[in-house]
């Protein structure tokens, strides 16, 4: 049976079962803090295990799209090492929100796998939590126990521990034991030799879990403590690829059809085989697996980048990157080809695999080029830490930082090395590796406890549409502590008119004031699990009191503005560059808007322009705001309203209309665009291959901008005597100081060269080595070509010339290459070392490196320590 069938036959069969399909949500998460990508099937269910929102439908399947590559759910180095681990798979899943439990959850695994399926029921395993004797003194779970007993004999059930049957979100939460279903795929032989079930839960590649079914029940607290939940849910998840394998009669997820055409690609591509050569089979595995997690994820809109999620991708692309690098011999890029076929392949499933494919190979390209230099640059710092150390052992501190700084692989440090006879101290990279850890959980560390809940009636209603103030009641709060904000309440109210952060908006501040007059701020306003969170520094003291709830206006407005500004700046740029424009992420502050847009090329003076122009026609044409509430999804998509890739929608949305631009937002507008007053574009530039960014001011900010602009003409022209033409005159000035540079330019390059005779007479010969050591009067440019001029006259020179510029010292070491080869002699050690005495440092190459310092006062002692390195 082919993948797609295969998922189409889950899918079906749920829906026989009265189960609503929904399609998968973005893998990127943008509305919970606690992660950055969807890491188990029931992330986007969160809010209904919670009880925050009451579900739609009781019963729910869907095939979702997972990354698991960071906390506790890190599977990064096992890929491509073993043949059923992925950082991106598919999560098969059926849900049940206080419907049905473990009866027919059980039930209709059992069917679906050997009925629809036609697995052997011999080859199958069951596991049933064993409960636990630590202080949750949990029971064992006898209600699944008798179930599976009546469909499964004994001899294939199994008890597990804690760590394998018994299911958490997180610290936190719901949670429950589960029964996992594992599958033996070995050969009869193979079989005959040792039990499966001896084997369950072992990392056996043979034997491996393909269905977990959580039986929600319990709440997590924060004091550890488990209380049972008001409703009971089952959480279902079955690897997709894993169950493809065993349909496919095959022994490895690899060796699927969700794998094989990337292969073929690989292989054709690379000019290598799979499955003659295990490191080779491994770096292909590898690539294989992190082409999908990379190409989905900016499908989804998230980018590489250098932080947070962006940096998980970023590092997984250039893990596949380096294995090509390494053991494909791949030295150009080549990943971006696989898009094509992973299109192909996955498209029908997932279509935004092909509407955004060109997005995805561009921006795939242009980081391979990056990380391919990277490499280059590695290589040269490798060599340079090579060259000067002394010993057999590198130290793992340097090793570290060529890893930390400069993005060098440790373990293809770890490769040119033992090909060049050496060791890496691993014990100090590891060190190194670990303060860093420690360094950053520190920072995010955070600690929440519980909730306190005053009221019943969860249901929580958003009126800042409308109201920037109203009264409310608590519902609930708890304290969270963490290293960079310090203690802090969590909020959560009746009603609330702070817009909560989300869609690119900033989330609303403003204040809570008491029947007594006491004011306590809201600092900040987040949504987490569908509810509205109000961050606090302080608690009310009468928790059970109706608060006024305050708005900041002058901030909102401000935002607002900002905000329907980027809806008119996205119609604009659709209009002038082309329908192939489309939003690709925004940040909608008080102060700024920026709005990152997928574009081929820098966009002219005359662009930026009309871009300008048309926004600013449309402010002027005050165009009145049409807002639509709880219109049908398909309903406004044909009435025109631009939908967002990677962003999830319900049923019923929101919809936001200026003249011709409508587009699905949650946000808050203006009334109408006059309440804008100006669009200026302040910068345009490039994100990454195909991605372009515009950041602009409106309103107050647009305001402030252009009075400082004309004060500053009005200084510039003071400077220039108040003439007419400041351009003008500015141009004059700086011609004729580029006239004046090229002559001092000139100046001292004869300087240098009347130089090179009196300083040539002075060269003392030592152990063979023709050495100088002397200050200059010159800069850093002509004592540059002065060492190259003289190196080029001797042979065997160690020359270290100093300078005194601007009360800076400046230290200049050229070593001929054949010292450097013959002698283990290096100027970059000589600046480093010498650097101390002008408190100062620098670096280089081997035969030519410089430092600069604050203390000039040090070049006599620089010179005189110079000799020691030749003596």
């Amino acid at each position: 049976m082919k993948s797609q069938e295969i998922r189409s036959e889950f899918l079906e069969f749920f829906k026989k079962k009265q189960h609503k399909i929904v399609a998968s949500a973005p893998m990127v998460i943008k509305d919970d803090p606690t992660l950055m990508f969807t890491n188990a099937g029931m992330n986007q269910f969160k809010e209904f295990f919670l009880g925050n929102t009451e579900p739609k439908y009781a019963r729910i399947a869907d095939t979702q799209k997972c990354l698991r590559v960071s906390g506790k759910h890190n599977d990064l180095e096992e890929v491509g090492k073993d043949t059923y681990h992925h950082t991106m798979f598919e999560m098969l899943g059926n849900w049940s929100f206080g419907d049905y439990f473990k009866k027919e959850a059980i039930a209709w695994a059992w069917e679906f796998l050997t009925e629809v399926c036609g697995i052997d029921r011999d080859t199958l395993y069951v596991t049933v939590f064993e409960g636990s004797n630590d202080a949750d003194n949990l029971e064992k779970d006898v209600e699944a126990l008798n179930l599976w007993k009546e469909i499964v004999p004994e001899s294939q059930i199994l008890f597990g521990n804690k760590k394998d049957n018994f299911w958490e979100m997180g610290d936190q939460g719901p949670c429950g034991p589960c029964s996992e279903i594992h599958v033996d795929i070995r050969s009869a032989a193979e079989k005959a030799k040792i039990s499966g079930a001896s084997l369950v839960n072992n990392d056996h590649p043979q034997v491996v879990e393909i269905w977990n079914l959580v039986f929600m029940q319990y709440n997590r607290k924060a004091n550890g403590q488990l209380e049972s939940l008001p409703a009971k849910h089952v959480d279902t998840g079955m690897g997709f690829e894993r169950l493809c394998m065993v349909m496919q009669g095959v022994q490895s997820n690899y060796d699927t059809d969700v794998f094989t055409p990337i292969i073929r690609e690989i292989e054709t591509i690379t000019n290598s085989s799979y499955g003659k050569d295990e490191k080779v089979n491994i770096a292909i595995r590898v690539i294989a697996d992190h082409i999908r997690a990379v190409s989905f994820s900016i499908a989804d809109g998230q980018l590489p980048s250098n932080t947070g999620a962006g940096y998980v991708i970023r590092r997984i692309l250039r893990r596949a990157i380096r294995y090509g690098f390494t053991f494909l011999d791949t030295k150009e890029p080549f990943m971006f080809r696989l898009v094509n076929v992973l299109s192909d392949t996955m498209g029908k499933a997932f279509p935004e695999l092909k509407s955004q494919k060109q997005l995805i190979e561009n921006v795939i390209k242009e980081e391979e080029h990056s990380f391919l230099k990277t490499l280059d640059q590695g290589l040269v710092l490798l060599d340079t830490i090579i060259s000067n150390n002394k010993g057999n052992q590198i130290d793992g501190r340097k090793a570290f930082e060529l890893y930390d700084t400069y993005g060098f692989p440790i373990d293809l440090t770890a490769l040119i090395l033992q090909e060049r006879g050496l060791t890496l101290d691993e014990k100090g990279f590891d060190v190194a590796m670990q303060e860093q850890k420690d360094r950053s959980r520190s920072a995010s560390e955070i600690s929440k406890e519980d909730w306190t809940v005053l009221s019943k009636d969860l249901e929580q209603e958003f009126v800042g549409y409308d109201l920037l103030e109203t009264n409310v009641k608590l519902v609930k709060y708890r304290k969270v502590t963490s290293k960079k904000d310090g203690e802090q309440y969590q909020l959560v109210f009746n009603l609330t008119p702070f817009y909560p952060e989300g869609g690119g908006q900033v989330g609303d501040k403003g204040y809570l004031e008491a029947a007594n007059g006491d004011v306590i701020y809201i600092l900040d306003t987040k949504k987490e699990n569908n509810e509205i969170i109000h961050f606090a520094k302080n608690l009310p003291k009468n928790t059970a009191e109706t608060f006024k709830a305050v708005v900041d206006e002058k901030q909102r407005r401000r935002t607002e503005a900002n905000h329907t500004a980027t809806h008119l700046l996205h119609q604009a740029l659709r209009e002038i560059l082309g329908t192939h424009v489309e939003q690709k992420g925004s940040a909608v502050h008080s102060k700024y808007l920026r709005f990152d847009f997928s574009h081929f090329s820098k966009l002219t003076t005359d662009e930026l322009k009309a871009v300008e122009n048309f926004v600013n026609a449309r402010i002027d044409g005050n165009l009145p705001l049409e807002e639509g509430r709880n219109v049908p999804m398909q309903k406004a998509i044909e009435q025109g309203a631009m939908a967002l890739f990677g962003e999830k929608y319900g049923d019923a949305v929101r919809t936001i209309r200026f003249g011709q631009s409508i587009e699905l937002c949650g946000g808050t507008h203006v009334k109408a665009t006059g309440d804008i007053w100006h669009f200026k574009i302040k910068s345009e530039g490039a994100v990454a291959s195909g991605i372009r960014r515009i950041e602009a001011i409106t309103s107050d900010a647009a305001k402030e901008f252009y009075f400082e602009s004309n004060k500053t003409l009005s200084e510039v022209k003071d400077l220039l005597n108040n003439t007419n033409d400041p351009v003008k005159m500015v141009t004059s000035l700086q011609e004729e100081n580029a006239k004046l540079k090229k002559e001092i330019e000139s100046l001292l390059r004869d300087k240098a060269k009347n130089l090179i005779g009196d300083l040539l007479n002075e060269i003392e010969t030592i152990n063979g080595i023709d050495f100088l050591a002397k200050k200059v009067d010159l800069d850093a440019a002509g004592i540059k070509d002065l060492s190259f001029e003289m190196g080029s006259n001797k042979d065997n020179l160690f020359l270290l010339l100093a300078a005194e510029n601007e009360d800076k010292a400046l230290l200049s070491c050229y070593i001929s290459k054949e010292l450097v080869a013959n002698k283990d002699l290096s100027a970059v050690t000589v600046v480093r070392e010498l650097g101390k005495h002008i408190q100062g440092g620098g670096g280089g190459q081997p035969f030519f490196a410089t430092a600069g310092g604050k203390n000039p006062g040090g070049i006599a002692e620089a010179l005189n320590n110079a000799k020691s390195y030749v003596v």
